[in-house]
C-alpha cells in the first residue's frame, strides 16, 4: 500500500506498506539513487506475513519531498528523517535493513539514537571508500558545484523500455522484467513526453564533508542489537582485506553472509533468498 507520512524534518514522505497487523515493524532503508519500491520483489517472498514492512523513499528519492531552494542533501539530515519515520509508523519492536548509502544512515541511526532496536541488517551498507579530498578542496569544489547542479538536466528516456534498459546497463545480474518494473515505479513522465527517474539531480554534486570511516566507527562501536552483515558474492564493490578488517574491527558481534549470485543490488538478483535470510536472522 502506498502511504505518505510528515515527518519532524518538515518533510513529506512517501513510503510503501506490507502486513499492517503485524506488531514488528521492518524498515527498509534504500541506496543511493534508489527508491522504495525496489524492495517489492523482495517483500512478495513471505517478510509481510511476519513482519510489518516498511519502505521509505528518502528525501529527494522516489515520490518524497525534495529539499527546498538553499537547502542541500547533508547526510545526517536523513537520520533524522529516519527517525521521525520511525516514531511516526513503527510498532511495539522495530528493526533496520539498510542498503549501500541505507546501511549507512542505518549504523549512524544505530549507534546515535537507535538503542531501543530490535535487530539490525546492513547489506553492503558499511560505506564508500574513504575521502582523501582535503577538506578545503572539497569544499570548494562543493561551492562551485552549486551552479553546475541547478543547471544539469535529468538525462531523459523516450520510454519506459529504454530507462528499464539503462537500468540493466548498470547492473549486469538485472534481469529485464524485473528492470521492466523498477523502471515503471521510478521514472516520471516530463510534459515533452520523454521519462526521467525521480531522484533530485542535485544528488550528483559533491558533498562538503567526505565519508571518514573512523567518525561512521565511532557510530559502529555503539551498535547495541544484534547485526547482520550481508555481502554479494559478485559485488562490483570491494574494500581489498586489509581496509575489510579495519572496518569489521570497528562492529560488536555480528553474524556474516555472503550471498551467491548476487552482486551488489542483492535484493534485486536474490530476493528470495535474502527474505529468507531476513526471516531467519530476525525470528531468532
Amino acid at each position: 500500500m502506498s502511504k505518505r507520512c510528515s515527518l519532524d524534518t518538515g518533510l513529506d514522505y512517501h513510503y510503501l506498506e506490507w502486513g499492517q497487523e503485524n506488531s514488528h515493524t521492518l524498515v527498509l532503508v534504500h541506496g543511493f539513487l534508489d527508491f522504495c519500491a525496489g524492495w517489492s520483489e523482495m517483500v512478495s517472498f513471505g517478510l509481510a506475513e511476519h513482519f510489518h514492512v516498511v519502505a521509505p523513499d528518502m528525501r529527494g528519492h522516489g515520490d518524497s519531498d525534495r529539499i527546498g531552494a538553499g537547502g542541500y542533501y547533508h547526510f545526517m539530515d536523513y537520520v533524522a528523517d529516519l527517525h521521525s519515520f520511525i516514531a511516526k509508523v513503527g510498532k511495539d519492536k522495530v528493526s533496520l535493513v539498510g542498503h549501500s548509502m541505507g546501511g549507512s544512515i542505518a549504523g549512524y541511526y544505530a549507534g546515535s539514537v537507535g538503542q531501543e532496536l530490535h535487530s539490525l541488517v546492513l547489506m553492503e551498507g558499511m560505506g564508500p571508500p574513504d575521502n582523501q579530498t582535503p577538506s578545503p578542496e572539497r569544499v570548494a569544489n562543493w561551492i562551485r558545484g552549486w551552479g553546475r547542479a541547478r543547471a544539469r538536466t535529468s538525462a531523459a528516456y523516450s520510454s519506459q523500455e529504454e530507462a528499464a534498459e539503462k537500468l540493466r546497463g548498470r547492473d549486469l545480474l538485472l534481469s529485464e522484467e524485473l528492470s521492466l518494473k523498477l523502471a515503471k515505479a521510478g521514472t516520471r513522465q516530463r510534459e515533452d513526453g520523454k521519462f526521467v527517474f525521480k531522484h533530485d539531480p542535485l544528488h550528483l554534486s559533491q558533498g562538503p564533508i567526505g565519508y571518514s570511516v573512523a567518525v561512521a566507527g565511532e557510530f559502529w562501536q555503539r551498535i547495541a542489537c544484534p547485526l547482520l552483515l550481508l555481502d554479494g558474492a559478485d559485488t562490483e564493490f570491494e574494500y581489498g582485506k586489509e581496509e575489510e578488517s579495519r572496518r569489521l574491527s570497528y562492529l560488536p558481534t555480528h553474524t556474516r553472509v555472503t550471498v551467491q549470485g548476487a552482486g551488489h543490488m542483492m535484493q534485486r538478483h536474490k530476493p528470495e533468498q535474502i527474505a529468507q535470510l531476513l526471516i531467519e536472522f530476525l525470528r531468532e
